[in-house]
């Protein structure tokens, strides 16, 4: 059991980061905001896609399931993060801003009892947000993908990852 598993809404990174805070957890949100490489998905009875498109989405999601459950829904918000050449993970702005920004938007329909590493996370995205579009094109995974220029637009949809 992790320090993380008394809050709702949990943060941390790669898959790794699964087996550390979704301990207890319903769900993982697993945001890959660039999903430069193909990535597996961590194994978890239940993953969402979430990132900076489908926020709001998200956050209509997780309220709904926990109409449904009828009690507290447990998240864990996991950034992919990027793989190094030797396997290890790489900390990846994109997906931290991502992340950010799904516990932005988780908070503001009420889901809002955050770890610290959560609280980090949605920080980042609050005080970045107007420059998310660059930071992500010009981050190392952007620039290696040449830099793409991004739609940043909603959408609504949250997809279950198999």
């Amino acid at each position: 059991m992790t320090s993380q598993s008394v809050y709702q809404v949990r943060f941390d990174w790669g898959s790794p980061g699964v087996d550390w805070v979704g301990d207890g957890a319903d769900a993982v949100i697993w945001v890959d905001q660039l999903a430069s490489t193909p990535r597996a998905v961590p194994e978890f009875p239940v993953v969402v896609a979430g990132g900076i498109q489908n926020r709001a989405a998200v956050a209509r999601w997780v309220l709904a399931q926990q109409a449904r459950k009828g009690d507290r829904f447990t998240v864990a918000v996991v950034a992919a993060g990027e793989l190094r050449l030797d396997g290890s993970l790489r900390f990846a702005v994109e997906d931290l801003i991502g992340a950010g920004a799904v516990i932005d938007s988780l908070a503001s329909v009420g889901v809002d009892y955050c770890s610290p590493e959560a609280a980090a996370a949605c920080a980042a995205y609050t005080g970045l947000s107007g420059a998310a579009a660059h930071l992500i094109s010009a981050s190392e995974s952007g620039l290696s993908l040449g830099g793409p220029l991004l739609d940043l637009a909603p959408v609504d949809e949250v997809p279950v990852l198999p």
